[in-house]
């Protein structure tokens, strides 16, 4: 199964198993190793609300569905746990912003030469980051920021590698 296939599968059952009304059309899902996200849109705060209202309007918007949908999301959670053995992290989309409400934090291990942990040591010395593994973070958050033309179009190809891989020989025979 490739892994556009086994996303698909994943969507399609939260598609199916979630509350109608929780959200205004189906879950965005993405998928990692460890973690499936389940990204569901909230209707958009009135158009003629004041600019300087529109953040905390969203604010409470996301924090009043976690509180109210609280229980069964974690019900559903736990069940998606069980099905894909991978953590569930929730979050929404309301007015353009995305508020995540749960997310893992999974440790990776990298090598790194001395130019590169000198910008890490900048940005903690500059207290833009608390720690190497925060400036690295950082550093991941900014090329994903300023790259995502270049991200997707590599994801593209990575979907068509994993398409020509699956129509091949099935060589674990």
């Amino acid at each position: 199964m490739t892994t556009d296939d086994a996303t698909a599968q994943v969507r399609g059952w939260f598609t199916g198993r979630l509350p109608e009304g929780w959200f205004t059309g189906a879950p965005v899902i993405v998928r990692d190793r460890e973690e499936i996200a389940v990204l569901g849109t909230l209707p958009d705060p009135p158009a003629d609300t004041p600019d300087a209202e529109r953040p905390a309007l969203i604010e409470g918007l996301a924090r009043r569905f976690r509180e109210e949908t609280r229980e069964r999301r974690i019900e559903i959670a736990r069940e998606a746990e069980r099905r894909f053995r991978q953590k569930v992290s929730w979050g929404v989309v309301c007015g353009g912003e995305t508020v995540m409400f749960t997310t893992l934090s999974v440790p990776v291990m990298t090598r790194l030469r001395q130019a590169e942990r000198q910008v890490l040591d900048t940005l903690v010395a500059a207290g833009v980051a608390r720690s190497r593994s925060d400036a690295l973070a950082w550093c991941v958050r900014l090329v994903g920021k300023n790259t995502d033309e270049w991200l997707a179009e590599l994801r593209d190809a990575l979907q068509h590698v994993d398409r020509v891989r699956s129509s091949g020989p099935d060589v674990n025979s």
